[in-house]
């Protein structure tokens, strides 16, 4: 079939990958110039992702990329140490940064999938037999199938599910993330500071540079996704004030040329599908900080591709089970998603204080290195991965 994905981050030239090892013929279109790259860390955990990796041939590739982080420190407005969270928290077992991640991908499907960069869909109409799109850059085409995987401010799904504002449940989060150069002394290690309902986080995978991500927790929060100025200033305005290095920090996301700020939010829909349009990774069950959204869009990628592939083509039928198979998996990372603004940003310095005394404790018990594995891959690998037959690339 001749297949049109939206979205060239994770999800779609992920699918792309497994669609094109059954013999589709498939586009890919990014509105974006060129391939992302940089961006923050994103994490593989588990049997089930790491099986769904290697079954796509992209394990090796993402193992040479792998951040290999070590602990992150929790730290009081001194800087002096609290606590500790190990790897297994944030970094789960394979984690690795989303642009290098995404030049795997590209990698991996550049010369068998034509990528469309700089150009976005601007319509879609379909009927029984087809799809027709009509993009901001190019004349239309129709196509036999259409994959939403551009994200929580999915086009496609605006276009073809609606607009609907019950569609999306903000978790209350709101962050920025940029690069600086490193003033930490970091390497392969983090360190954490939070005051109420505000968290800092310095990560720095490689060494060298550092990546800053910045959180306030601030329900209601309204902003202009695409207004990069206007995100900057809700950063400098929640956290004047706030101690230990932020100043510093501030002044760095002023010049930073990578700044990316968004809402923490989930998508919640009654189907995934229609007609021969279906969504796939955030554009259809984003689940917000710890909810495996990387895992859930590469899963999801084969079991789509693999589901089409079982229907003979019969898109209904794939869609039908695609959804069937993957929706109770997404739900449970979904609720522990949803959890995860008392982990990242507590609101007290009681519940800063429960957090940090919890982890100062684990790292005394004889088992904790189990127990913590056990929590940080539970939801991950709740899922049984089908059997799929997906052929060798030509």
């Amino acid at each position: 079939m001749d297949i049109l994905i939206s979205g060239a981050s994770v999800a779609g030239p992920a699918l792309a990958l497994c669609l094109r090892r059954y013999g589709h013929d498939v586009t890919v279109v990014e509105k974006a110039p060129a391939l992302r790259g940089g961006g923050y860390a994103v994490d593989f955990r588990g049997s089930v992702h790491l099986q769904t990796l290697e079954r796509m041939g992209l394990r090796a590739a993402i193992e040479a990329r792998a951040t290999h982080m070590g602990e992150i420190a929790i730290v009081d407005g001194a800087g002096e140490r609290l606590a500790g969270l190990p790897s297994a928290v944030f970094s789960g077992d394979l984690e690795v940064l989303r642009g290098d991640l995404a030049e795997v991908l590209y990698a991996a499907t550049s010369q068998r999938v034509r990528y469309r960069f700089g150009d976005q869909i601007t319509a879609i109409s379909q009927d029984e037999h087809g799809v027709d799109v009509t993009f901001a850059g190019g004349p239309p085409q129709r196509f036999d199938l259409v994959v939403g995987c551009d994200g929580v401010h999915s086009a496609v799904r605006r276009l073809v599910f609606g607009d609907d504002p019950a569609h999306k449940k903000p978790l209350g989060v709101y962050g920025g993330i940029f690069t600086m150069p490193g003033t930490l002394g970091l390497h392969r290690s983090g360190v954490m500071y939070n005051e109420p309902g505000r968290a800092v986080t310095v990560m720095s995978p490689h060494g060298g540079n550092q990546i800053v991500s910045m959180s306030v927790y601030e329900p209601g929060l309204e902003f202009d996704y695409r207004d990069v100025a206007q995100q900057r200033r809700i950063v400098a305005e929640r956290f004047a004030g706030v101690g230990w290095r932020v100043p510093e920090l501030l002044e760095a996301m002023e010049r930073a040329e990578d700044f990316w700020f968004d809402s923490t939010t989930q998508i919640h829909l009654d189907r995934w599908s229609q007609g021969r349009v279906v969504l796939l990774g955030d554009a259809g069950y984003a689940g917000g900080p710890g909810g495996n959204g990387t895992g859930l869009a590469v899963v999801g990628a084969h079991v789509l591709a693999g589901e089409l592939d079982e229907a003979r083509g019969d898109h209904r039928v794939a869609f039908r089970r695609y959804e069937e198979l993957m929706r109770p998996y997404v739900a449970t990372c979904q609720k522990q998603g949803g959890g995860s603004p008392d982990f990242l940003v507590p609101t007290t310095w009681k519940k800063i204080g429960q957090r940090n005394r919890f982890f100062r404790m684990m790292r005394y018990l004889p088992v904790a290195p189990r127990l913590i594995k056990h929590f940080a891959t539970k939801t991950a690998t709740a899922f049984e991965l089908p059997a799929y037959d997906l052929p060798a690339l030509v």
